[in-house]
Order: C-alpha cells, then structure tokens, then sequence
C-alpha cells in the first residue's frame, strides 16, 4: 500500500484514514468530488493512470438514504457505476481496491448477525444500487477488498453529534427502540481497512463495531457518557415519523471473516464511543 488513492476524502471514513495515515511512509493521493468524478471513466482513467497508486479505497458514496428513493438515477452512477469505473481502471493499472458497502444490501428481516455468506436482498434504492456497486467490483477485479459497515459516525454529521445538538435545546427526545444494528467508529473503521489491506486476503468483509443495541439504546449510552441528563423515550418505527426508504429492522454484521483470521478484533461500540467522545 505504498501509494493509497482516497476518494470521498472529506467524508467520515476518508478523514479517519487520513488521520491514521498521516504520519506513515504512505503516499496519500485525496480525492473527493471536486477532484475527481468517479461516474465519469475518462476522469478516472487519466488521473488514476498519472498518479498510478497502488491501493484504491473507495469511500465515495450517495449515502443519504431517503433522498436516494427520489434521485435514483444519481445513486445509481454514484454507488453502482462509480465502483465500476474505479474497478475498471484498477484493472488496468494493475491496483487492489476497497469498496466500501453497506447492511443495506441485507433485507433486515433476520433475527441473527448476517455473515458475508448471506444472500443479500436490499429493500431502498440505497442499498440495491450499493449491492450493483459490490458486483461490479467483485466481477472485474480478483484483487478487491469488499467492507460492509453500519451505522457510522466520525468527523462529519452523525447520530451522535445530532442527539447531542438536539440535547441543548430540548428536555425530552424519542428515538427509536424496534431498529437494531452495531454502532461503528469511522476511527475503528479505518483501522480495520488499514489492517487488511496488506493481508492479500481478498474478498468480502463485514467491519462493525462488536455488540449491539438499538437507536435508543445507543442514544442513551451517548447521553450517559457525555454527561447530559435528558429525557429519552422509546418510540416503535411505526411511531416515529415516516421516513421515504424502509430502515432495516435488524442490520447487525457479524465479523465472521475478519475473526476467523485472528490477528484483528473490531473495539466493542460501547469502548468505541468512549474513544469518540473523549478526542
């Protein structure tokens, strides 16, 4: 990984590996939109052909799920066709990459982790046009790295900075109770990407915090550690005000192939968070 192009620099995840790699021998190559268009391949082949590094990591993405269901010819090029055009190039220049996916491309109908050998059965144009994204990558390249992740925060707008924000001006806030997933650090994250990216075993992985709690739970465990004494009520989806795409119920990953390899263990969520909160 001597020379490590970044798209989508600017997001969470980009700043937490730029923050882990900042004072390594790695050259780091930004990227985020105005730099580079991943839906145009013209603009990928020149610049990936210039700068010609070694690792692509592929943080670039139309993340904002409702918005997606109304703008899916945009979420299509941006999740489905952007990979394919990095993954295309990285052929051809004879680089590995990361694509970073989602527990969107799960239905949300389990009632036990999802391991990488599930069946993936998206519900919102979000994770169906992230799930064409991971194909296309898995079909061009032999040398890829496929990191599925859920509910993420870092250096950016979150959960977490949101429930904080909404602290300081209300008494009482009602999150939801009845969706569950495992709260992941874009920090923690990072790490574990940086981790495999050397390893030369490819294929798909799961990388979330360990543990598990719902929306409530986890804005409850914020509130705790931070100090901040509020009012959290519990609320049923069908309570809450309707969102436009349809949330997974249940999204939690299990890291089965990063743990069986052993030398790599994701910090429970709750240590996580501590971290988070304390930097």
């Amino acid at each position: 990984m001597k020379k490590v192009l970044i798209t989508g620099c600017n997001g969470q995840l980009g700043r937490a590996l730029n923050e882990l790699l900042r004072d390594s021998d790695v050259e780091i190559i930004n990227t985020d939109v105005a730099e580079l268009d991943i839906c145009d391949l013209d603009q990928v082949r020149r610049l990936l052909t210039e700068r010609h590094p070694d690792t692509i990591i592929n943080c670039a993405a139309h993340t904002a799920v409702d918005k997606c269901e109304t703008d899916a010819e945009n979420a299509q090029k941006i999740n489905g066709l952007g990979p394919k055009n990095l993954a295309t190039v990285a052929k051809e220049i004879d680089a590995q990459m990361v694509q970073v996916s989602t527990d969107y491309v799960f239905s949300g109908d389990a009632d036990t982790p999802y391991t990488e050998e599930d069946a993936p059965c998206p519900q919102s144009v979000y994770g169906s046009t992230k799930l064409e994204g991971e194909q296309a990558v898995a079909s061009i390249l032999d040398r890829y790295y496929i990191v599925r992740t859920a509910w993420l925060y870092g250096d950016g707008n979150n959960f977490v900075k949101t429930m904080l924000r909404l602290a300081e001006t209300r008494d009482k806030i009602t999150v939801v109770n009845d969706q569950y997933g495992s709260p992941t650090s874009a920090m923690e994250l990072a790490r574990m990407i940086l981790h495999i990216v050397d390893s030369g075993e490819y294929g798909i992985y799961h990388g979330t915090c360990e543990g598990i709690a719902s929306w409530y739970e986890f804005a409850c465990k914020i509130f705790a550690l931070a100090g901040v004494d509020i009012n959290v009520v519990p609320v049923t989806t069908e309570e809450y005000p309707a969102s436009v795409a349809k949330r997974p119920a249940y999204s939690v990953l299990e890291n089965k192939k990063l743990n069986s390899q052993g030398s790599y263990r994701m910090k429970h969520w709750e240590d996580a968070l501590k971290e988070y909160l304390a930097n």
